[in-house]
């Protein structure tokens, strides 16, 4: 983890803020994505990161400019982001719904110019995306999901996901892109043991894509895993990675994966609004600021010895800190979430800071469901 001592965080125009408020640092984004480059050789081509993590155009364009112009969205409101920063290729890499579906064949013919493509992993969305693209007289650029031992989503690799792409390929209105394989639930800490299971679900995606390959004649395009098992992907020179959270990176990802080198780009300010005991702080970083699904902590703050976690609600969060008696009530807090990901869609703006000066805000426009389209 990076040592905070350097205040590095610190903005000398903080009474200007309203808190909570999320800091951005560009030049510590640019460094992560150059990070993200260097693992995959600089070659923009075999990068897919996903844009859930940021929300936001400007982020997203500051990747395209380093030359990545392919992204993976969770909703229909990132990838429209993501093709207004100027994303050239879009993967909505959640099996869509008919209503979702339809949106996505509106939002193509938006950016006749673009590809956008999106999952498939069962017959009965296979066929049911055939009618719409002939009703809509549209196509579908579709990529067999595969279950590769999270079991969320996915078919397995085998006879069934080969007659799957059998039917794709069969299909008017339907057109196979290759392989996406998400491995969520790989996260050992160790990067010994993250490999070796890393390896394991490899063994069995080589034969299955060799399998489609005698099917259709080419090697599959094969978009793989996301942040924790990045270096294992970018190893292997045929896999296009898909990273997300090492663009702002989190406390949580930065405690459990050592071996990831990536910069905190992203910190919550918040302050402290009532002392309720002596040794105890209510700071204004409730549920609706901060993500809260896993257990305390969630921040890992740079200036204050946090004890432990006493309670959280939907305005507040209470801490216990052997440094209460030295704050006051209005006392400035820097941290980093522990969850970026959930953390960013809960603000509608990001702070952007050089310099020590907060000077303008990006729109984290993607948190809505709905932009345009």
């Amino acid at each position: 983890m990076e040592d905070p001592s350097t205040d590095w965080f610190s903005i000398q125009n903080a009474d200007e803020l309203s808190s909570p408020a999320l800091l951005v640092y560009p030049d510590r984004v640019r460094n992560n994505i150059k990070r993200m480059l260097q693992r995959v050789d600089n070659d923009p081509a075999r990068l897919c990161p996903h844009v859930k993590t940021i929300k936001t155009e400007a982020l997203i364009r500051m990747m395209v400019n380093e030359g990545i112009t392919q992204f993976k969205c969770a909703t229909i409101a990132e990838g429209e982001t993501a093709l207004k920063a100027g994303a050239l290729s879009v993967l909505l890499a959640v099996q869509p719904s008919k209503p979702v579906a339809e949106r996505w064949i509106t939002l193509a013919k938006a950016y006749p110019d673009r590809s956008l493509s999106t999952v498939v992993d069962c017959l009965e969305s296979l066929q049911m995306l055939g009618q719409l693209a002939g009703d809509q007289q549209a196509a579908f650029n579709l990529y067999l999901d595969l279950n590769v031992g999270m079991n969320r989503t996915g078919i397995t690799p085998g006879p069934a996901a080969l007659e799957l792409v059998d039917s794709i390929q069969s299909a008017e209105g339907l057109n196979f892109n290759g392989l996406h394989a998400y491995d969520g639930h790989l996260h050992q800490p160790d990067i010994k043991e993250r490999q070796e299971a890393c390896d394991d679900w490899h063994r069995s995606l080589r034969a299955f894509a060799d399998q489609v390959k005698q099917h259709t004649g080419t090697p599959p395009r094969i978009i793989a895993g996301g942040t924790p098992t990045f270096p294992m992907h970018a190893a292997t020179s045929d896999l296009i990675c898909s990273p997300g959270t090492c663009v702002l990176w989190d406390a949580g990802y930065a405690h459990h994966f050592k071996d990831l080198d990536f910069l905190w780009a992203l910190v919550v300010m918040c302050r402290v609004i009532s002392k309720p005991t002596p040794n105890t702080l209510c700071l204004d970083l409730g549920h609706k600021a901060i993500a809260s699904e896993m257990s305390p902590p969630r921040i890992a703050f740079f200036n204050l010895e946090a004890g432990s976690f006493v309670s959280h609600s939907e305005e507040h969060l209470v801490v216990s800190s052997p440094q209460a008696s030295r704050l006051k009530v209005g006392s400035i807090l820097y941290g980093v979430p522990w969850h970026v990901c959930p953390t960013v869609a809960l603000h509608q703006q990001l702070h952007v800071v050089e310099n020590h000066q907060a000077t303008s805000t990006w729109e984290v426009v993607a948190r809505n469901r709905t932009i345009n389209y």
